[in-house]
């Protein structure tokens, strides 16, 4: 195992001759994507990693300067497929990992055959013109929060992001996850997540993406799927499914995964229609 897949926990299951990676968001890891992995292994090749920074990754390696701009996760995923030896993937992502490859398929657009982003967002701060959900002081208050106690922090948050009580097991599997980061860099990340703009970088994207959403998301409004869709350089659809919370593949798993495989499977045809719900 090389140093990049060692220090990211890669994990290579199937042998279908198409690649799909799969990238998770922030304040989970790879075991995310648990409930999906079973229905991709007979017919792909998955590639499964966790963010620098997530739980089980060593947090020493966590370069707090590296991963304030998305720039630096991008470069880790061209790392990863590069020790791989992946010439051209599928790339699943999720809110942090869906704008990672936005990022990377700018980069490096030979990569990837297609982006399938799942509650993505390119700013979640609102301006004038731009309606991204937050305002800068709601996201102020949440990192002070987070600063005074993170225990605390969580047990509001998870039960927020996900859509449910505590007591549900996606919100516990949530919360497990958020208290495996060390709280310095769930802070750091977080930070970064809700503060980045990178909608100068959406016309700049020439692989074909789908955009998938609920559409009941307290973490970003319908519109911003819109968005995206309307700025990417270029083909996309988008998806609305009906489930709550900005992680369905944890909370509705039943909902998202047939949706999820659907996308995975079809390419987006020349009369696609521009928004699917």
């Amino acid at each position: 195992m090389g140093i990049v897949e060692e220090a990211h926990n890669v994990k290579v299951l199937g042998s279908g001759e198409k690649t799909i990676v799969l990238g998770h968001g922030f304040g989970t890891d790879q075991s995310v994507w648990k409930q999906l992995v079973p229905y991709l292994v007979d017919e792909y090749r998955v590639v499964l990693y966790d963010n620098m920074g997530a739980g089980p990754t060593n947090p020493d390696y966590f370069d707090f300067d590296r991963y304030s701009s998305l720039e630096g996760y991008a470069y880790d995923l061209i790392a990863i497929l590069e020790e791989l030896q992946i010439d051209r993937c599928m790339y699943l992502g999720h809110s942090l990992s869906a704008m990672t490859g936005v990022v990377a398929s700018i980069f490096r657009p030979d990569l990837f055959s297609k982006l399938i982003l799942v509650s993505a967002s390119p700013r979640f701060i609102n301006t004038d013109d731009y309606y991204g959900g937050f305002e800068l002081e709601d996201i102020e208050q949440l990192c002070q929060a987070m600063e005074a106690n993170y225990k605390s922090w969580v047990s509001g948050f998870a039960p927020l992001a996900v859509g449910g009580d505590m007591n549900s097991v996606a919100v516990q599997e949530f919360s497990r996850t958020l208290f495996n980061m060390r709280p310095d860099i769930a802070l750091s990340v977080f930070r970064t997540v809700f503060t980045f703009d990178l909608r100068h970088y959406l016309s700049r994207v020439t692989v074909p993406c789908h955009i998938i959403q609920s559409s009941m998301d307290v973490a970003m409004p319908v519109t911003v799927s819109e968005y995206l869709h309307r700025n990417l350089g270029g083909k996309s659809i988008v998806e609305i499914i009906s489930t709550e919370g900005h992680l369905p593949h944890l909370s509705a798993p039943e909902a998202t995964i047939p949706v999820l495989l659907r996308h995975i499977s079809h390419d987006i045809t020349a009369h696609a229609s521009s928004s699917l719900g």
